[in-house]
């Protein structure tokens, strides 16, 4: 297998991880979109299980989940981004990877704003939701949920590839999953997005991540 994959042309073996990467995470995010549109399988899951949550809420788990998803949503993220990716230049003295992050998480806000605004979807009812009337914005993918996602996944890949050890790949995984999942439960917990929106969220992070991997090796071929 490994000589059939060195007899491939560089840029192919440049490009097809990232691509193959999107190409999955698109398909799924394709399959919920779909579901939602239609009503089918995500109605029996989305409104029970946030109404499950609103009904077994208490006041000090709540007050935790609003200060995490406080961290992951619009004011407080791109204020940490900033510091970090500050840090970041002045401890490598390079613009490479920073600037490949604040890419990655534009790209993503973006897709998640245009995404929003195509499927007009509602928020869950303002009876489930921890403060009624606080988020305007449409529903489907989670903005907070894509952020979290975004950022893990890309800042470990970037960290990751200096050294590709198994050691860092495995909690890389774990990073990414935990953190992204802890922040999908915080929305639902909340009552302000469904199981199906953190699901597109977490997609279009896995996305960006793909087509982060394409940029970042496509420099690596070009610099020999």
């Amino acid at each position: 297998m490994r000589d059939v994959w060195m007899k491939l042309p560089p840029a192919v073996r440049a490009l097809l991880p990232g691509l193959l990467l999107s190409a999955v995470a698109l398909v799924a995010f394709a399959e919920i979109l779909e579901e939602v549109v239609e009503l089918e399988a995500f109605v029996s899951w989305d409104e029970p299980l946030i109404e499950w949550m609103a009904d077994h809420r208490t006041d000090g788990l709540t007050a935790v989940m609003t200060f995490i998803t406080n961290i992951f949503g619009p004011i407080v993220l791109p204020i940490l981004l900033a510091v970090g990716v500050g840090v970041w230049i002045w401890r490598t003295r390079s613009w490479r990877d920073p600037l490949l992050l604040v890419g990655a998480m534009i790209f993503s806000t973006v897709v998640t704003s245009v995404a929003k605004r195509a499927v007009g979807r509602a928020r869950p009812s303002e009876e489930v939701q921890a403060v009624p009337g606080l988020e305007q914005s449409f529903s489907f993918p989670s903005g907070h949920t894509t952020g979290a996602a975004t950022l893990v996944l890309v800042t470990g890949y970037l960290l990751w590839r200096r050294h590709r050890s198994r050691t860092a790949l495995v909690i890389w995984a774990l990073a990414s999953v935990l953190i992204t999942g802890l922040v999908a439960f915080t929305r639902m917990y909340l009552g302000y997005h469904f199981l199906s929106d953190v699901l597109a969220g977490a997609c279009v992070g896995l996305f960006t991540l793909g087509a982060v991997m394409c940029v970042d090796r496509t420099l690596e071929l070009r610099r020999g």
